[in-house]
């Protein structure tokens, strides 16, 4: 599983303040509080496996340039958004690095199978009573 180290990601990621949505107090049309992360995949110094999931995924936040954008603009404070979207970022790195075990095909064992053949023979069995009788 990978483990995301954010301090190594920061070349890629660009954080830029912008104004939140919605309504607002007296600081809603004056305080730059919400945080845009742009963080560029193809340049970022993470496995190649943990690329191909996010470029590859149906995610809307990818671009089709590579770049994941994250709006953060839940809390009041510039830094407490900050630190929302390198989370979200950094989960979502951990999901994406996340490696499916690898399925082993199994045969079925001897008497499963005998089991599914005697089933079958005494449903025919079953079957052939409600024919017609023949005298």
């Amino acid at each position: 599983m990978y483990q995301p180290n954010i301090e190594n990601l920061m070349p890629a990621i660009e954080l830029s303040a912008m104004r939140a949505q919605g309504a607002g107090g007296q600081n809603v049309n004056k305080v730059s509080s919400a945080i845009h992360l742009r963080f560029d995949i193809r340049s970022a110094a993470i496995p190649e496996y943990v690329k191909q999931k996010l470029l590859s995924g149906a995610d809307k936040r990818v671009t089709q340039d590579g770049i994941l954008i994250i709006k953060a603009q839940s809390h009041r404070t510039q830094e407490m958004n900050k630190q929302d979207a390198l989370t979200r970022l950094s989960l979502l790195l951990q999901e994406a690095g996340k490696l499916q075990k690898a399925r082993r095909a199994t045969k079925p064992t001897k008497s499963s199978q005998q089991k599914r053949v005697d089933s079958k023979v005494k449903s025919g069995r079953t079957k052939a009573l409600r024919k017609k009788v023949d005298y």
